[in-house]
């Protein structure tokens, strides 16, 4: 069961084909039991958490069965508890039935325009959406469910904690006796098995999840650090974690293939996956990893759907996944086999914080933020490594043939501590890759340092030097802006440390920084469309000096 794949499924040419292109080869114990269920129209319960591949496990056969439907009487419905997760799914539907025509999928949920989702509800014949709005549309009659063939609860005890109980009941209770319904828990408390009592026929009893690995085992790490020295950051963190086997994943192709020749002229034995290389290819390269011939794969998220190896030290994230769900199954690559792992992620930016944030939220468990590792435990940890392989080696017969040339160094006036160490630098050298510098970005700041600076912003950035760059950033005093908003502005989008933010002149409609040359490059690069105190921002480099005679109310506040 574990090892069925589904081509062998009873699947159109267009539905397999958008499930190929995602990378779906074998089946998840999820999927293996319950889609050939689903595709016999048997309701199901079950029991499986997040990140076991029941999106798939549902979706696949919703999609293969979905027929055309009349405007607002759609032939699915699936229910979700959150905004984020009905997004999700129906994201998921659409690429699962991207060659399927007769697909059309919608999203309801609250705080988006009813306008829009009834539009949607016009021509779907698959609503994903969540209890609450999915109640009003039915109440406006833009949601009629008579002709309804399949209903989904996904992460029905979520549902359950969230107080929707009574609108499920209500939902089920307008649905045709004859439809099928499926319905997906982590957990099995008794609210749950009366939906079941009362709404299903004889449901099939799934509960594959046994010995699924969970997140718990997995240290989840996240770094913010510059753009520029994204690649630096990478080569780093191999070095620190990734002895054995490591995974690092990238969202495109391209990126797959920059990174790799990176970290291939940085001395690492790597190569890239990515879904534009032949069969054969791929499965060369797994072969090659899976048989330590390469050390670190750098892959994206659809060429790994088939990786499955166990003792991967580290899983780096080097670009932030888009969906949720992609990355769970980036890090429930390491971690694995009763196992303890560790995954990182690279943040280079404040949207990145956020969706770090976000993801958080999803999983409900911790992503810590951790910090470059120094230069000098690196250093320590390949001294170590070093002395590993000393002390390994030291007892083979062919070390006998040097012992004259150590005698005769020794003769000649050599102390044995400067021989070794001499040898330990040689042999050090031939193999020690070179260790790049990469800055952490600051933590913007706090108030109560906002506050501080804001009285007194010299504190922090005064000693610049002569070398210094103004720009000119598109807010000023109208908008009641003050240094200190500036300046955290600065810190969190561009990276730039606050020691390099020098005078601070505001005017009415813009203000004047001073900042050192390399974080003016930074700030031109990452703050083109910053919001400050809510108002969207530009940054350009300032040319003009006010003219004699500026008129008293647009003359600096003060300089800061």
């Amino acid at each position: 069961m574990e090892n069925m794949t589904f081509d062998v499924l009873p699947l159109s040419q267009d539905v397999l084909n958008g499930v190929m292109e995602l990378g779906y080869t074998e089946m998840t114990p999820i999927q293996a039991s319950a889609i050939p269920l689903i595709l016999e129209g048997k309701d199901v319960v079950g029991r499986s958490s997040t990140g076991t591949g029941k999106t798939a496990a549902f979706g696949v056969p919703i999609v293969e069965k979905l027929t055309p439907a009349k405007p607002n009487h759609p032939k699915a419905l699936v229910l979700a508890p959150t905004r984020e997760l009905a997004l999700q799914i129906s994201g998921e539907m659409r690429k699962f039935g991207k060659y399927k025509k007769s697909l059309h999928v919608t999203t309801i949920y609250g705080g988006d325009s009813y306008t829009a989702q009834m539009a949607g509800l016009r021509t779907a014949n698959l609503v994903v959406g969540t209890p609450g709005r999915v109640m009003d549309h039915m109440d406006r009659g833009t949601l009629v469910l008579d002709e309804l063939e399949t209903v989904v609860l996904d992460e029905a005890d979520e549902m359950m904690d969230m107080g929707f109980i009574d609108d499920i009941r209500t939902i089920l209770e307008q649905t045709p006796e004859e439809r099928q319904t499926l319905l997906f828990s982590a957990t099995m408390p008794p609210e749950i098995l009366s939906l079941t009592r009362d709404f299903q026929r004889e449901p099939e009893m799934l509960a594959v999840d046994g010995g699924q690995r969970t997140l718990d085992t997995i240290e989840q790490l996240y770094y913010h650090v510059p753009s520029e020295q994204k690649m630096a950051a990478c080569n780093l963190l191999l070095q620190r974690f990734g002895q054995g086997r490591a995974l690092v994943f990238c969202n495109t192709r391209k990126m797959v293939d920059e990174l790799t020749e990176y970290l291939t002229e940085a001395g690492f034995s790597v190569t890239g996956l990515h879904g534009e290389m032949t069969q054969g290819q791929r499965t060369k390269v797994m072969s090659d990893f899976k048989m330590g011939r390469i050390s670190v794969l750098v892959a994206t998220d659809v060429a790994a759907r088939g990786i499955d190896v166990e003792d991967v030290k580290a899983v780096i994230n080097y670009d932030i996944p888009e969906d949720n769900e992609y990355y769970i199954h980036r890090i429930g690559r390491t971690g694995r086999a009763g196992r303890t792992g560790v995954s990182h992620t690279l943040a280079c930016s404040a949207l990145h914080i956020r969706r770090i944030k976000d993801l958080e939220r999803y999983i409900k468990l911790p992503i810590k933020r951790a910090y470059m590792p120094k230069i000098e435990d690196l250093e320590e940890q390949h001294r170590e490594a070093l002395k590993a392989d000393i002390l390994k080696e030291r007892w083979r017969k062919e070390n006998d043939n040097w012992l004259p040339l150590v005698s005769e160094l020794l003769e000649e006036g050599m102390s044995a501590e400067t021989l070794c160490a001499t040898l330990c630098r040689m042999a050090a050298g031939e193999s020690a890759m070179a260790i790049p510098e990469v800055t952490d970005i600051v933590p913007a700041l706090k108030p109560s340092e906002q506050r501080r600076f804001g009285k007194d912003a010299k504190k922090p950035h005064r000693e610049l030097g002569e070398d210094r760059v103004p720009l000119k950033c598109t807010i000023g005093r109208n908008q009641r802006i003050a240094p200190n908003f500036i300046v955290s502005a600065i810190v969190s989008e561009s990276g730039a440390p606050a020691a390099t933010i020098g005078k601070i002149d505001i005017y009415n409609d813009y203000t004047v920084v001073e900042v050192t040359p390399d974080s003016a490059k930074k700030i031109l690069q990452t703050m083109q469309m910053t919001k400050i105190k809510g108002f969207r921002v530009r940054f350009s480099l300032f040319t003009a000096a006010p003219k004699k005679g500026t008129l008293r109310k647009d003359r600096p506040k003060k300089k800061y």
